[in-house]
This record gives C-alpha cells, structure tokens and sequence, in this order.
C-alpha cells in the first residue's frame, strides 16, 4: 500500500514537469504551407513559447471597422388633430395626442403650446384635452424635454379649426 501511494505521488509531482518539457517544432510543406508537430521532422525549426498568456488588451469599446452607434435624435408629432382638419365639438373639447420617436423614456415630459402660448407645465405624458376652446382657427405645437429640462425636440405646427354650433350663426 505504502508503494502504491509514494508511485502516484511521484506520478503527481512528474506530470506538470513533463507538461513543461513538451517541445513544438514547425515546417513548411512544399505550397508554403505551416505545419506544427511535437516531434522534430527534417529542417523544422523549434517554436520557443512564453509563459504569458496571449491576452490582447482593448483600443476602444467597438470592434475593428466598426462605427459607435449614435443613439437616434428624438422626434415629436401631433397626431391628433390632423394638420388643417376640423374638430366639431359643440363643447369646445379638443383631444390632443402626440408621436415621439423613439418609443417614450422615462423621465421625458412633454409641453402642449397652443396657439403660441405654453398650455401648462410639461408633464410625461403626450395627451392633453382642451376645454371650451373658442371656434375657429388654432395652432398647436409639442415641445419635449429631457430628464434635465433641455428642449431635445419640437414638432412642427399644427393647424386645426374648431367648428362650434351657435345660435347666432348655424352654419
């Protein structure tokens, strides 16, 4: 028993010397090309490793060829109403809903400029409903801001009429 242990412990102390001594040697067949062997073959020429890892430290964060993706610029539309489109609304309620590109983040709000006048704080979300809005004709615009309170985005303008019955003028 006792031999047993002392030959595997000898096997154990052997095995990373014999992991170490292991050679490569290289040659070239006749179209050029390299061969790689761990027995020395006529005219191969012994390949000397190191004992440092083959690690390649990074240049930059993309790979090689590679542009940085830059994030898309936001974009902000009134959906609804339509550009030059009628509401009729005898009470004067105009619902107002807004596009933003890409998808809604956290942390953006949204401000209804109606007829060049700030309707009220931003907020984060792009629905307003306006109420007992005058007939005629009416401006809208969307300003969107970041988490900072930078403008980052306006849509353009919207015109819409508002047709209101009256008793006055039916038509």
């Amino acid at each position: 028993m006792n031999k047993l242990l002392l030959l595997l412990t000898l096997l154990i102390i052997m095995l990373p010397l014999q992991a170490q001594e292991k050679r490569i040697f290289v040659t070239k067949d006749a179209n050029g090309v390299l061969i790689f062997s761990d027995s020395p073959q006529p005219g191969a020429e012994e390949v000397t490793l190191t004992s440092r890892p083959n690690i390649m430290e990074s240049t930059g964060t993309n790979l090689p060829g590679r542009k940085p993706v830059e994030p898309e610029p936001f974009k902000i539309e009134i959906a609804q109403p339509e550009n030059n489109g009628t509401v009729r609304d005898n009470t004067g309620s105009v619902y107002v809903s807004g596009r933003i590109t890409p998808m809604f983040q956290r942390g953006l709000q949204v401000r209804l400029v109606v007829d060049g006048t700030p309707l009220s704080e931003p907020q984060n979300k792009a629905t307003f409903i306006l109420r007992d809005v005058n007939r005629g004709e009416h401006t809208l615009q969307m300003e969107l801001f970041d988490q900072s309170g930078k403008l980052i985005a306006t849509s353009p303008v919207t015109t819409f009429y508002l047709h209101r019955a009256s008793v006055i003028n039916p038509n």
